[in-house]
């Protein structure tokens, strides 16, 4: 058992805290830079212990034992084997400790965490933060994920220090809990959803005593998608704090800096004058993919790399869960698993775990593609559908070439989203273009239709993934690239298995008129040239595998290229689609004559409504109902009813002791009695006795539909003989008679 701290000890430590505290004080004031400089161009300090006498230079420091930073941070930083800096770190951290706002962008896996939790951690520390002081830093993060890992290396790197922590992060049902401890942390990593809803509903929350706001992905963050929760949270910020955002493609917009209330910020860009946007270890292909052949080659694709760790990207969370149920229940022969913003975040975590851990393939939305560090290399990213911006590749194919270790991507792009390639090479972004080995290539939509047939569900998901892709592509700004109007819809439809070509409620009239008015014109067809622009002469792919994977390789190389054009021009018969045409909707019309009833009788003079109910007298011109007969015909009627009524309660008790008998002896196991003698009428029966059979149960009035035999009983033949005193006529003529009773 330890023994309990002596208050000299505790006082000593208190001590040691304040003059180390004044020390770092008094090294980053004396040695801070000019604030627009770049600590990249200058020589590192010389090696040596800094105490009060001899403070050199920070600015220009490699590694993080020559920065102004406290014993309790470097001993994380040592723990963590984080020792010398990367680009980002060196450019930025001279410039952040100084309590100068940083706005800073570096290519993806560059280390930008690290340069905005050390500031974090020294601020408070410097400021001698405690749990009574309440929130101190807020650092704000996209996604869950990746909020989950900043508080991971928070953890790792200010275990050292006394604060406490807390990570606010949505899909957790531990909202009371939190609430009950948020006033007491003083480092928050969170989302904006959640955060916002504490401050809404969280009594006393208070953030009024801010220090650090720090924006990781910033530009994700500024965007249209968070700017009202974004709002929000700035208004009950404190304007006296600092505020560092990070990114890999950051905005200089005046506006969003404006927002955040910036002053004078530290613009950090360590790779803008760089060759390339992206990781040099990357290596970047692109290929050219009709719409219909994309699920095909993703199959291909990854039947060809069962070794490797490969993460898809796909446009919406339907296409994600379709693909993987559909390539799950096809067995490729690598682990499949998916992520997407609709699992729970338990889930969520938890496969991004198992795929940093294990060789699989993740099918995922770009909930992926932001701020994420695998823990093992990702071996290749797959994009099938095209990204919507430079940005969005940029953040995509950053999972893969980590810090110095390599990777490679490929990119499918349809022959309308070729123009995204020449903006691509706009951006520096060096991208080769492939082609697909055809000894390789394995059509998987035939497998898709059968798969559909067994499980319907995953036909739902298919038409929901179908309907899903093309609202995102018809959503897109940019309709140079994106116009969902050039796309082949039945034959993309098609590739999903579906027999039927589901409808798209979401285009407005004017874009449906079109496509009908273009298919009920016959054309050419068009896949030829979708097809033989999948085969132009381009530059191969330069892989540094062994020879084994070279020839299972699905990606081609121009040797091969010659011998699969001539199945690329093979063409199907196309039947040109017709017109579908509407009937006319006729409105009824009100003015129109009304039929009349005419009842006459042996002699073809007519009669009243009612005469068949009595015989009729005539006085003085006008036919008079014979009172008496009428109301014996109504009292025989009743007596009739009430006979009928007996009789359809006894059949109605019968028909449910039948039915009960038929249940007990289901769930016994055995059969009625009268089942076999009912098979052989069903297989032995003639026609004549089928015909019999249908002309009884034509004369019925009231049907017992109840009996299984078909045959009739005494009963119903009583109730025929009744109903047949009664005409059609004599029924209508007193209905007739009670309704104008009722009007009288």
């Amino acid at each position: 058992m330890k023994r309990p701290k002596s208050k000299q000890f505790r006082k000593q430590k208190r001590l040691s805290e304040l003059q180390e505290i004044e020390l770092l004080d008094s090294w980053i004031e004396s040695h801070k830079p000019d604030s627009g400089s770049n600590p990249l161009s200058l020589p590192p300090p010389p090696p040596g212990v800094q105490d009060a006498a001899s403070l050199p230079p920070y600015a220009g420091s490699t590694k993080f034992d020559q920065l102004p930073i406290s014993n309790r941070t470097k001993d994380g930083l040592r723990d963590a084997k984080y020792v010398r800096m990367t680009d980002i770190q060196r450019a930025s951290l001279p410039h952040s400790l100084c309590g100068r706002d940083i706005l800073g962008a570096a290519k993806t896996g560059s280390g930008k965490t690290l340069a905005f939790l050390i500031p974090v951690l020294e601020k408070l520390y410097r400021e001698r933060w405690g749990p009574e002081d309440g929130v101190g830093s807020i650092i704000v993060s996209p996604t869950r994920e990746l909020a989950g890992q900043l508080f991971d290396v928070l953890k790792v790197v200010g275990k050292y220090h006394n604060f406490s922590a807390g990570l606010l992060i949505g899909g957790r049902k531990d909202v009371d809990l939190e609430k009950q401890s948020v006033n007491d942390l003083n480092i928050l990593v969170c989302t904006p959803g959640r955060l916002l809803q504490h401050m809404d509903e969280t009594p006393n929350f208070d953030c009024s005593q801010l220090k650090v706001l720090v924006l990781d992905e910033a530009d994700r963050i500024l965007d249209v998608g968070f700017k009202k929760s974004l709002n929000a949270i700035i208004s009950q910020l404190p304007k006296h704090r600092q505020t560092m955002l990070f990114s890999a493609t950051q905005t200089k917009s005046v506006q969003d800096l404006a927002r955040l209330s910036l002053k004078d910020p530290e613009y950090v860009s360590v790779h803008e004058e760089s060759v390339t946007a992206t990781p040099n270890r990357l290596q970047q292909t692109a290929m050219s993919v009709p719409l219909e052949q994309k699920l095909d080659m993703l199959w291909s694709f990854i039947r060809t790399h069962l070794k490797s760790r490969i993460l898809v990207f796909l446009s919406s969370c339907k296409q994600v869960k379709f693909v993987y149920e559909a390539f799950k229940k096809l067995r490729p022969g690598i682990p499949l698993k998916c992520l997407h913003g609709r699992m729970k975040q338990e889930k969520r975590m938890g496969i991004y775990s198992e795929f940093c851990e294990k060789r699989s393939v993740l099918f995922s939305t770009d909930v992926a593609s932001r701020g994420l560090d695998f823990n093992k290399a990702v071996d290749w990213v797959v994009q099938v559908d095209c990204p919507e911006d430079v940005a969005s590749y940029i953040h995509r194919v950053g999972r893969t070439a980590r810090y110095l270790s390599g990777g490679r991507s490929i990119l499918f792009l349809m022959p309308s989203e070729m123009k995204m390639l020449e903006k691509l090479k706009a951006a520096k972004i060096p991208l080769e273009l492939v082609k697909a080995n055809e000894k390789r290539f394995q059509p998987v939509s035939g497998l898709l239709s059968a798969l559909l047939v067994k499980y319907p569900n995953i036909q739902y998901l298919a038409q929901r993934a179908f309907i899903t892709y093309l609202r995102s592509i018809h959503i897109q700004k940019d309709k140079e690239i994106f116009d969902v109007m050039k796309l082949p819809v039945d034959d993309f439809s098609a590739s999903f298995g579906l027999p039927m070509t589901p409808k798209i409620r979401f285009l407005n009239q004017k874009i449906k008129s079109k496509i009908i008015s273009e298919e009920s014109l016959p054309h050419e067809p068009e896949n030829a040239v979708g097809k033989s622009e999948l085969k132009v002469s381009t530059e191969t792919l330069m892989v540094n595998d062994s020879k084994q994977d070279e020839e299972n390789d699905l990606l081609l190389t121009d040797d091969d290229a010659d011998e699969a054009q001539p199945k690329a021009n093979e063409l199907e018969d196309v039947i040109p689609a017709t017109r579908v045409l509407k009937k006319k909707k006729l409105k009824i019309n009100v003015n129109r004559p009304v039929g009349t009833r005419v009842v006459f009788d042996d002699e073809g003079n007519t009669l009243p409504p009612l005469a068949r109910i009595a015989e009729t007298q005539s006085s003085d011109g006008a036919l008079l109902l014979d009172k008496g007969k009428k109301d014996e015909y109504y009292k025989r009627m009743r007596e009739e009813m009430k006979q009928m009524d007996k009789e359809d309660k006894l059949l109605e008790r019968q028909r449910l002791r039948e039915r009960k008998l038929k249940q007990k002896m289901k769930l016994k196991g055995g059969k009625p009695k009268d089942d076999d003698n009912e098979g052989e009428s069903e297989l032995s029966g003639s026609d004549s006795e089928a015909m019999e059979n249908r002309n009884r149960k034509k004369s019925k009035i009231y049907f017992d539909s109840d009996n299984d035999d078909g045959t009739q009983n005494e009963t119903n033949d009583k109730i025929d003989q009744k109903s047949d005193t009664i005409s059609l006529a004599d029924q209508e003529a007193l209905a007739l008679k009670l309704l104008s009773s009722m009007h009288s």
